[in-house]
Parts: C-alpha cells; sequence; structure tokens
C-alpha cells in the first residue's frame, strides 16, 4: 500500500516542451490512420481497373476490404487493449505501430485479392491497438485542464493524413508518373517510410506514471514526475504550486476480465450506455459513408478516379478544423453541451443533405460543400468518443474500456457499414445512397440525445475525481478522505 501524489502533481503542471513531445509522439499515428484509409479509399476505383496487377473490383475494396480492416482494428484494440492495462502503455504503443508497419509494407506486395484482405485485417489489427495504448497514455500524461481539447485534437489528426493521402492518391494515380500496377503500391510504401519515422520519435515518450504507481512501479513513477518539475521549473524560472493532494492505493500487477467487466457495466451502467451510443453513431457515420465516398463521385457524378483525391482534400481540411476551433470548447462550456450538439447538429445537417442528394440538386462541388459543414462537427463529435471512455471509468481499466466501446461500437458500424454501403452505392440509384446517409444521421442524432441525458461533468477534473481507481483505499490523507 503506497501514498502518492502523482495524480496531483502531473494536474497542477503548465504546458511545456514535454508536453508537446507527447503530442508529436503519440498523435502522429493518427495520421497515419488517416492516411491508411484514405489512400485505400481513393485507389478503390485504381485497383478495379485492367492492369492494375490485383484482380479485385471497386466494391470488394469499399466494401469488403474495408469492413476486414475494421474487423482487424475490433480485434486489435481488444487483444492490445488488455495488454496494454497489464504491461504498460509505452511497451504496447511501441508494438502495436510495428506491427502496423510491417502490414502495410505486406499490403503494398499485394499479388491477389486474398493477400490484400488479409492484410488489410491485419494493418487494422496493428491500428485497433494504438487507439487503446495510446489514448490510455494521452489522457494520463496531459494536465486536467487542457485534457479534453488535447485529446479532440489529437484524435482529430487523423485528418491531416487524410488530406494527405487524398493528395497523395492524386499523383501516385497520375499515369504520366507511375504504371497502373506501381503507383498505388508506393503509396503503401511511403506510409511505412512515414511510419518508421514516427516509430523514432515515439522512443522518447514516457510511460505514464499513473499506470507505474499502481503497478508497483513508485519509484519510477516519482523521478519521472520530478524530473518533468525540475525542466519546467528551469523553462519558467520559478517554482511550481504544491500539488492539491495525495491518494492511497493498492499496488497491483494486473485486472482480470472478470473484475474489469463488473466495474464497467454494474459500477458504471449509464456511462456504459453512453459509451456504447457515441461509438455506435460515429462509427456508422464514418465508417459507412467516407469510406465509399471516391465511389459516390465516379458513380453519381463522372469524377474520374485521379481526381477524387480533390475533393476528399476538401472534406479531411474540414474534419481536422473541427476539434481545433471547437476543442477549447469541450473544456469550458463542457462536456455534456459540446457532446450533445458535436451529435445533433451533424445529425440534422446530414438528413438536409440526404434530401438535397435525393432530389437531384447536389453535383460533385456541393456534395463536397454540404459533407465538409456536416463534419466539421461530426469529427469533434467522434473525438469526444474517446475522449469520453478514457476518462469516465477506472484509471485500471482505462485501455480496456476504451478498447471494448470501440470495438462493439466500431464493429456495429463499421462492419456492417461499409458492406451496406457499397451496395447501396453500386446501385447507382441515389435513393439508396441517401437512405444510407438517413441511417448515419439518425443514429448520430440518437447519440447526441443519450449525451445531453448521460453525459458525464469530466472538464477540468482529474481522472481519479471522475471515477475512483479500484486500487484507492479508504485512508484519509492529510485530513481528507481520498
Amino acid at each position: 500500500m503506497v501514498t502518492t501524489a502523482v495524480p496531483a502533481r502531473l494536474d497542477r503542471l503548465p504546458w511545456s516542451r514535454w508536453h508537446w513531445m507527447i503530442v508529436i509522439g503519440l498523435g502522429t499515428v493518427w495520421i497515419l490512420d488517416g492516411l491508411e484509409v484514405t489512400t485505400v479509399g481513393n485507389i478503390a476505383s485504381r485497383l478495379s481497373e485492367e492492369g492494375s496487377g490485383l484482380a479485385i473490383t471497386s466494391t470488394q475494396v469499399t466494401g469488403l476490404a474495408a469492413a476486414l480492416y475494421v474487423a482487424g482494428a475490433c480485434s486489435g484494440a481488444l487483444f492490445f487493449g488488455w495488454l496494454t492495462d497489464r504491461y504498460g502503455r509505452k511497451k504496447l504503443f511501441m508494438v502495436t505501430l510495428a506491427v502496423y508497419l510491417a502490414a502495410t509494407a505486406m499490403t503494398a506486395l499485394s499479388f491477389s485479392a486474398w493477400w490484400f484482405f488479409l492484410f488489410r485485417f491485419l494493418t487494422g489489427f496493428g491500428i485497433g491497438g494504438e487507439y487503446a495504448a495510446i489514448n490510455s497514455a494521452i489522457d494520463e500524461l496531459i494536465p486536467s485542464k487542457y485534457r479534453g481539447r488535447v485529446d479532440l485534437i489529437i484524435n482529430g489528426s487523423y485528418w491531416l493524413g487524410a488530406v494527405g493521402g487524398a493528395l497523395l492518391s492524386i499523383v501516385m494515380l497520375n499515369t504520366d508518373y507511375f504504371p497502373k500496377d506501381l503507383g498505388w503500391r508506393l503509396t503503401f510504401a511511403l506510409g511505412v517510410v512515414l511510419g518508421l519515422v514516427i516509430l523514432l520519435v515515439r522512443r522518447h515518450v514516457p510511460e505514464s506514471p499513473r499506470w507505474q504507481f499502481i503497478h508497483g512501479h513508485g519509484e519510477d513513477a516519482d523521478r519521472l514526475v520530478g524530473s518533468v518539475e525540475r525542466e519546467i521549473e528551469e523553462q519558467r524560472h520559478e517554482k511550481l504550486p504544491p500539488p492539491a493532494g495525495e491518494i492511497t492505493i493498492h499496488e497491483r500487477k494486473s485486472i482480470g476480465f472478470g473484475l474489469i467487466a463488473k466495474t464497467v457495466f454494474r459500477s458504471y451502467p449509464k456511462r456504459a450506455v453512453l459509451g456504447l451510443s457515441l461509438f455506435i453513431g460515429q462509427a456508422f457515420l464514418y465508417n459507412a459513408i467516407t469510406f465509399g465516398f471516391g465511389a459516390i463521385l465516379t458513380t453519381f457524378y463522372d469524377v474520374e478516379s485521379g481526381q477524387t483525391g480533390y475533393y476528399f482534400a476538401v472534406i479531411a481540411a474540414g474534419n481536422f478544423v473541427g476539434p481545433l476551433v471547437l476543442g477549447k470548447l469541450f473544456d469550458t462550456i463542457g462536456r455534456r453541451i459540446m457532446i450533445a450538439a458535436t451529435y445533433i447538429v451533424p445529425g440534422i445537417l446530414l438528413f438536409i443533405t440526404a434530401w438535397l442528394f435525393d432530389r437531384g440538386s447536389l453535383n460533385a462541388t456541393t456534395l463536397t460543400a454540404c459533407w465538409c459543414v456536416v463534419l466539421f462537427f461530426a469529427s469533434a463529435g467522434a473525438s469526444s468518443a474517446y475522449l469520453t471512455v478514457s476518462e469516465v471509468f477506472p484509471m485500471e481499466t482505462r485501455a480496456m474500456a476504451i478498447a471494448f466501446f470501440y470495438a462493439v461500437g466500431t464493429a456495429v458500424g463499421g462492419i456492417s457499414g461499409p458492406l451496406i454501403f457499397a451496395d447501396l452505392t453500386e446501385s447507382g440509384v441515389p435513393r439508396d445512397t441517401a437512405l444510407a446517409f438517413c441511417i448515419g444521421a439518425g443514429l448520430m442524432c440518437a447519440a447526441g440525445i443519450v449525451a445531453a441525458f448521460l453525459a458525464v461533468n469530466a472538464e477540468q477534473r482529474s481522472l481519479e475525481d471522475i471515477a475512483r481507481p479500484l486500487s484507492q483505499t479508504e485512508e484519509t490523507v492529510g485530513g481528507t478522505k481520498q
């Protein structure tokens, strides 16, 4: 049993170069994910063309391959989430990135459809593990004052990768530069190169001190936080204020699945409903619709496959600007109002877009403009789903909670969504595609209503205050029950 002030010491730190290192080291993988998903969506038409070197249809790429990628991500989140809570954040976010790199490299070497499908699954397996490990580390290392906006912006950086993937596909699919059977392979290869650079940067990101003191590494946690405090005091030329309090905990080596499930569903049933609602709503919207955006442009508006990247780059930019502009409001106005608003508003706007699309009132440019506005709000909402499940459950269950809600929510919307949407888009009937828009809009609005009633007011509060650690005792420290 140990008494520690590590959580309070971390939360009272001012923003510093150390925090920027964490943001860069951990947040850059979302750029990779965005690059990965967008690249595949934009090269779908090219892969299905004769001479691509791969016997596969566009529907298989945006449907089956997309579903397998998401299935891999769900599986990887659960598998690596358990390992993250057991062996630490740092070890696992190095391992998961290595898995992603290897699978992406093998995708570039695809010679048949089954090989492409296999390594799309394994690429998702690595990315899913990243979600659990990295979101755990972000919330445990970032001070409570900045946690909401930083979490949203880091998750939103996915769309910087999407911009890069969209623009990269324009160059790589240009047959004036690369043959049909080479350009798309080089696109995956460049993703591997970027991932290797991130791997080198990430070596300097520390283990979570919160994980360390609970798992019997209290001295390491004290040393790490102490070194950061000294560094910040030297930079600012002033002493830091004393921490707000201490907690007393029983050190543990691991937490069993049974205790995790009991904690999440018995102790926090309303929070469990909230997490599932948020993930299902955003997963269906994004995985069902953005995976097939290139197919919509080519099917309904006769946009050439090599030009879809321009349209998607605009949408991706709108997605990134959303969390960037709205993120601070989650820490000031508050979680409940902002989460509900960033689900309900885009849902309503998406209904309007579906109506205009069905009437034939839109062209490629105006549809892109509509989507840009919808996703400006929806991107902040989707990022808030990860923020919510990573901060409203006890620390010992955090990675597994993220993994579970991501896996279940994404499986419902992310596996069934692309399969349904690929068929609806392939029909070439506007009403079928409008129906997919309406399903996504309805689920987003429903999740927003749930958030309006069940969201937790977690803004600027310590993680230990939002959800008491399972290892914390009832002892009194410094005159206050901790």
